[in-house]
């Protein structure tokens, strides 16, 4: 943690100077009060007659060390925050750049729910753990050390019972801490389930109603809640043992003070002013040890959370970017040699030995049966994954020799399900291209198709969408993704099964105008439906992750059997539509 706090270790001296001073001007107050006691009140220094002017010179001292001490102890919580938050900010935003270069495969490993705790509650932790440390390991060791150096000072005999007790209270509080260390690291990976759960819950609330499903998702969360309670109430009444124990030790110290204290005054060997102020010094003594609990219970919290947060903060990218970073010479050409594909864990092989080569400018479309590898193909062209085997090219040189923004710039996808974000729908559009004008964002929504919904919207594209695109339907959803994308400048344009909401003519208006307006452009499409690839310069079918054959419609509707099952199949239940409708019409 020390290069985040060398960053504020200003702040954080400046806090531990005020906070010795707060200390001291404690650690002061019980020794001018024995003084008032004895000489100004029972006037031992001169025969049994008090000083009023003794009690108010010191009084008046008292006052003003006071009101000293409360504005140290002022300051030394401000600086204290600004060390803290400041280096709470620095961790979060590091564990966020380096989220954003995390794999696929690496975001599945945490889990989105432990990514959102490691994030939010573990660095909250962290901060506070700073804080404390500060503020707490400062003020409980001059408090503890300087209570029992001020009472030797003052009485040996004093210093030696409240010595006695020490090893007791350390013990009792060892003893508490060891059984509350490991409950912690299970409380915040309980953190991590319930906020997987709600992640989970709230973003597909539409389906857990539609199945009636609330209850089961209830029961879930209520499950998930009860066992992060068990495992709190374990760590509090942990430490509602331990403190009444110390509590107990430490008055049983301030009572053998006083039977101590009784018989030394009796005997003249000390004053009741001591006696006091002893007993002061045994009470602050007890504060600290009481900080000292709060301080471990929170250190150790905040450390477990630490590891947690550093396992964010030093995961190494699964991707390695190449040095390429510059345009090649030829542009928008693809090509996968001999690829195989495991996703990371699975043994089982997603795409086996694939040789395909898409021209610069040329419209590929990728047919094939549910889980055949189409996708999976194609996350392999912006390295979203590595091939497990072979090489995938482009413009000519391995994705791996890339650098991933320079790839990446180079392509514009839509996926198969369409991600908006909650602003409007102009600002959804110019992702693709965040310097374009009005009238390039007005042209990528015309060739997508979505003009005319945008401009029947109450505010146009300053409409706002709604959290996930809940506000639109699904084809609004793919059109404005389909904006974005053609608004890149990109030479390769990959749409993922992302015109599926669509109805034809929609779909055939989109393809007319994507062709006149990226005539240069290869174009990637994978889809369900002959009529979204009838007119690809070559159409891809793949069966069981292999390439079962490769050609124009009209030969694949000649030679390859599966191409021709599709076409039956689709035609036949386009036929089945036409004669329900036609009876519904009669």
């Amino acid at each position: 943690m020390w290069k985040y706090i060398r960053s504020y270790l200003f702040f954080a001296v400046i806090a531990a100077l005020f906070m010795v001073c707060e200390v001291m001007m404690d650690l002061i107050q019980p020794g001018l009060m024995s003084k008032i006691v004895d000489d100004g009140v029972l006037g031992l220094s001169r025969g049994g007659v008090g000083d009023l002017n003794i009690v108010w010179h010191v009084g008046f001292q008292m006052i003003l060390l006071v009101l000293f001490g409360g504005f140290c102890g002022s300051m030394n919580n401000v600086f204290v925050h600004m060390s803290a938050q400041n280096i709470g900010n620095e961790i979060r935003k590091d564990c966020f750049r380096n989220i954003m270069t995390f794999s696929f495969p690496q975001i599945d490993r945490f889990g989105t729910g432990s990514l959102v705790t490691r994030v939010t509650n573990d660095i909250t932790q962290v901060q506070n753990f700073v804080s404390v440390f500060i503020r707490g390991m400062i003020r409980t060791g001059l408090l503890t050390f300087g209570s029992m150096y001020f009472m030797f000072r003052l009485n040996r005999t004093f210093g030696l019972i409240v010595l006695c007790a020490f090893p007791f209270i350390v013990g009792c509080m060892a003893l508490c801490l060891s059984k509350a260390n490991p409950l912690f690291a299970g409380l915040q990976a309980q953190l991590d389930t319930i906020n997987a759960i709600m992640q989970e819950d709230v973003s597909g609330i539409r389906i857990i109603k539609a199945c009636v499903r609330e209850a089961y998702e209830k029961l879930r969360f209520g499950k998930a809640n009860d066992e992060l309670i068990k495992t709190q109430l374990r760590v509090l009444v942990i430490f509602a043992f331990m403190n009444p124990v110390v509590n107990a030790l430490m008055y049983l110290v301030v009572a053998v003070i006083l039977y101590a204290g009784s018989f030394e005054v009796g005997s003249g060997v000390t004053t009741p002013g001591s006696v006091m102020a002893a007993i002061t010094y045994t009470t602050q003594l007890l504060n600290g040890v009481l900080m000292l609990v709060m301080l471990f219970q929170n250190i150790s919290r905040g450390y477990a959370s630490w590891k947690r947060v550093k396992e964010v903060l030093y995961s190494e990218p699964a991707l390695k970017d190449g040095a390429l970073c510059k345009d090649t010479d030829s542009r928008g050409t693809i090509e996968f040699r001999d690829v195989s594909f495991s996703y990371p864990g699975s043994g089982q092989p997603v795409l086996e030995h694939i040789n395909l080569k898409v021209k610069q400018g040329e419209t590929v479309a990728i047919m094939g049966a549910t889980g055949c590898g189409k996708t999976s193909l194609i996350h392999l062209i912006p390295r979203f994954y590595d091939a497990t085997a072979g090489t995938v090219l482009v413009d000519g040189v391995d994705v791996k020799e890339y650098g991933q923004k320079a790839l990446r710039e180079k392509i514009a996808i839509t996926l198969q399900k369409s991600e908006l974000f909650s602003v409007s729908i102009r600002e959804n559009i110019l992702w693709g291209k965040q310097s374009a004008e009005m009238d390039e964002v007005k042209t990528a929504a015309a060739v997508a198709q979505a003009e005319s919904f945008i401009a029947s919207s109450a505010e146009g594209y300053d409409t706002v969408v709604a959290e996930r695109g809940m506000s639109l339907s699904g084809g609004q959803k793919q059109r404005i993704s389909i904006a974005r994308a053609v608004l890149k400048p990109a030479e390769i344009l990959i749409f993922d099964d992302s015109t599926s909401a669509l109805d034809l003519k929609t779909e055939a208006d989109l393809y007319e105008a994507l062709q006149k307006s990226h005539p240069e452009s290869t174009k990637i499409i994978v889809a369900q439906r002959i009529a979204s690839v009838r007119r690809a310069d070559r159409i891809v079918i793949m069966d069981n992750g292999r390439i079962a054959a490769v050609g124009t419609h009209e030969e694949l509707r000649n030679t390859c059997p599966i191409y021709q099952d599709i076409c039956r199949s689709q035609q036949r239940i386009s036929q089945m539509g036409e004669e329900e409708g036609a009876r519904e019409y009669v």
